[in-house]
């Protein structure tokens, strides 16, 4: 959505009021017309790895040029025409579409200003037209500044053809809306027609795994009602044929590899007026955050920050302890309202901290302005979330969508995040794990990347002490311990339970014949300690009995079922996030009247250069057998030539795991 663009820039143009836009365009074009449906396009088909796709994108035009508003100012058009063929039930929800517009908080806005959908079906050799009913329009109202236009088309069959076309106008040209050239699925035809003046310049950013076509890069003209004829460039960017983007796991945002170009304005020259670069560099672009007033002036915002941290500190002259005092007390006071902004919602921490709750920016620049005032250096450091993709490494402000703050403590990184209690000094939320954040200094205007990748270790080990009985059942300890992210998600669960009981009940819900007695966690509040389960356990259901022989699977809940990486090659990486370990131990006790009839063989196996391990080991002595099982996947990130190796470590753990123990009965 276009959040923050308004804030940024207006710009003005005094030639008239109005305009039309005049297009000289070149030869390479195919024409689509709204209604007007070709009888082959009823027997379309899915081509090549998609013939089985439950849907045919026909095609898929963006049109995006300017217009002079009655206020003098440019705005942009983004127009869009699109047409499916149904091909089956499971992409009868394309007849859903819905499209997002922004409003800002002054009075630029977007606006839905045409649109037209209709069904289509071949009945008794004649087409039948389903026209979009007004009955089938909703607007929902997301937040303050963002709608929803929901639209549902009628009559959608097997064999059907959708269509939708719409155009939207945007006070908001700082960021052109980008176009995405694959889907879910397979497209016969995209293209995005880009029209931009001559006084306007925008870095471009064209990313994915599937070729992009750029066939047109022309110069046209651009007449305004005036009688203003200037220059402007047309880009034709298309591409045919494009296979679906099949979900896959493990990855930061599937629009990261999904073939996109974007758009961002790098500067102006109108007549008469000085070239202005906006954010053609970092040091320009960290300057014009030094003066927003939703960035750098919020920063200078002290008065708050003053009064309150004598009651703070109490005296405390530790770095690193003053820190986590200033943080603990910025987490009591602001409640995250669950939204990430690089910008603030308002213009004053003493806002927030009157409405007690606010978003990413808020809480995290508030944090700041107590730092600074303690005289603590530290940093904005810009993120792009994991749901917002990559950023694309050269200066782009709005490929960002989230702050927190980075401070160094005897020559270690700390990075700073208030938006969760249970967030340790130090540690960033997963959604942040993107790889690298943006520092900015707001009084030199320097910068750079920071690594954001976790130190921390990622650990998770569960300790089973139990004893099978005769009747096969088994009862015992179970003893769980967290660190790291495992940590942070086992603290969320349990927080976000109404009580103790239903944590337990959601705990057991996967967990067949498990049932739980005295079940305590410590270190709850003691973010930096290990947090600690305990609980005693029956389980039932989960030993199997043929004649004298008794089959025991040794990891029980807690085995790996499933290979996820079920593709025989992957095109781009996979993404774990972050590296993480996981150690299961058992030991059990089984009956005089059983011994041990087969034990499976053990084995490690492990990823070239020592990039990841799986071991598993079995030890009888007497009547107790121990295992012992370990997974290190030990990066985050593995690239698409590591992905067979990869997808070979996890598919031994799949198998070994699921390895059972055989008893046999003394006669």
């Amino acid at each position: 959505m276009q959040k923050n663009a308004l804030k940024i820039l207006t710009l003005m143009l005094c030639i008239g009021v109005g305009s039309v836009y005049a297009q000289n365009t070149p030869t390479v074009k195919r024409e689509f017309k709204f209604g007007k449906i070709a009888p082959s396009e009823f027997e379309a088909k899915p081509f090549g790895v998609d013939s089985a796709a439950s849907a045919i994108k026909l095609f898929d035009v963006g049109n995006c040029y300017f217009e002079v508003n009655p206020a003098g100012s440019f705005i942009y058009v983004y127009e869009r025409h699109m047409r499916y063929k149904i091909l089956n039930k499971n992409s009868y929800d394309l007849a859903n579409f819905s499209v997002e517009l922004y409003r800002s908080n002054g009075s630029a806005k977007e606006d839905l200003s045409y649109m037209d959908a209709a069904t289509y079906n071949m009945v008794d050799g004649k087409m039948v037209t389903s026209k979009l009913s007004k009955d089938a329009k909703f607007t929902e109202a997301f937040d303050k500044n963002n709608i929803i236009k929901k639209f549902a088309l009628p009559n959608v069959k097997e064999g059907s053809i959708i269509e939708f076309k719409y155009k939207i106008k945007s006070d908001f040209i700082f960021t052109l809306r980008g176009w995405g050239f694959q889907s879910s699925v397979p497209t016969l035809w995209t293209e995005y027609n880009v029209h931009i003046p001559e006084y306007l310049t925008y870095k471009h950013n064209t990313s994915g795994y599937h070729d992009i076509q750029h066939p047109v890069h022309t110069s046209e003209n651009a007449t305004y009602v005036t009688g203003l004829i200037s220059n402007a460039s047309y880009d034709k960017y298309c591409a045919e044929n494009v296979p679906a983007l099949k979900d896959e796991p493990f990855v930061t945002t599937m629009d990261d590899y999904r073939p996109k170009i974007e758009f961002e304005l790098r500067a102006s020259h109108f007549p008469n007026s000085m070239y202005e670069d906006y954010n053609g560099s970092w040091p320009k672009i960290i300057a014009g955050l030094a003066e927003r007033d939703d960035f750098g002036g919020y920063l200078n915002k002290n008065s708050l920050a003053k009064a309150s941290l004598p009651e703070i500190l109490k005296g405390e002259k530790d770095t690193l302890a003053m820190i986590k005092l200033i943080t603990n007390y910025v987490k009591s006071k602001i409640k995250w309202n669950g939204r990430y902004d690089d910008f603030t919602s308002e213009s004053n921490p003493k806002t927030i901290f009157e409405k007690k709750t606010g978003n990413s920016a808020d809480i995290n620049l508030a944090l700041l302005t107590f730092l600074k005032e303690a005289k603590i250096k530290a940093y904005p450091v810009l993120i792009s979330t994991r749901k917002n993709g990559q950023h694309p490494g050269y200066p782009v402000i709005s490929a960002f969508n989230n702050v927190v703050g980075a401070t160094e403590i005897g020559g270690q990184l700390y990075f700073l995040d208030a938006t969760d209690k249970d967030l340790p000094v130090g540690m960033l939320d997963a959604e942040n794990l993107s790889h690298q954040g943006y520092y900015v200094d707001l009084k030199t205007f320097a910068g750079g990347w920071l690594s954001t990748e976790p130190q921390a270790n990622n650990e998770k080990i569960f300790a089973y002490n139990l004893v099978l009985n005769k009747e096969n059942k088994l009862s015992g300890k179970i003893n769980q311990y967290s660190r790291g992210y495992s940590a942070l998600n086992l603290r969320s669960r349990y927080r976000g339970t109404n009580n103790e009981a239903d944590f337990i009940k959601n705990f057991k819900k996967d967990k067949t014949g498990l049932e739980i007695k005295n079940y305590t966690i410590s270190n709850l509040d003691s973010l930096d300690e290990l947090l600690t389960e305990a609980m005693d356990v029956e389980i039932e259901d989960n030993v199997e009995e043929a004649g004298n022989l008794v089959y025991f699977t040794p990891l029980l809940f807690e085995r790996t079922k499933e290979n996820l990486f079920k593709h025989e090659e992957r095109k781009f990486p996979v993404d774990f996030a972050y590296p993480f370990k996981e150690t299961y131990r058992i030991s059990l006790a089984f009956p005089e009247e059983y011994e041990i009839d087969k034990l499976p063989k053990g084995g490690i196996f492990k990823l070239p250069e020592d990039k990841g391990t799986f071991s598993i080991s079995y030890v009888a002595e007497g009547k107790a057998l121990m295992v012992k099982s370990v997974i290190s996947i030990n990066k985050s990130m593995y690239s698409p030539n590591e992905y067979f190796d990869l997808k070979e470590l996890f598919k031994a753990i799949v198998e070994k795991q699921a390895e059972q123990v055989v008893f046999k009965k003394k006669a």
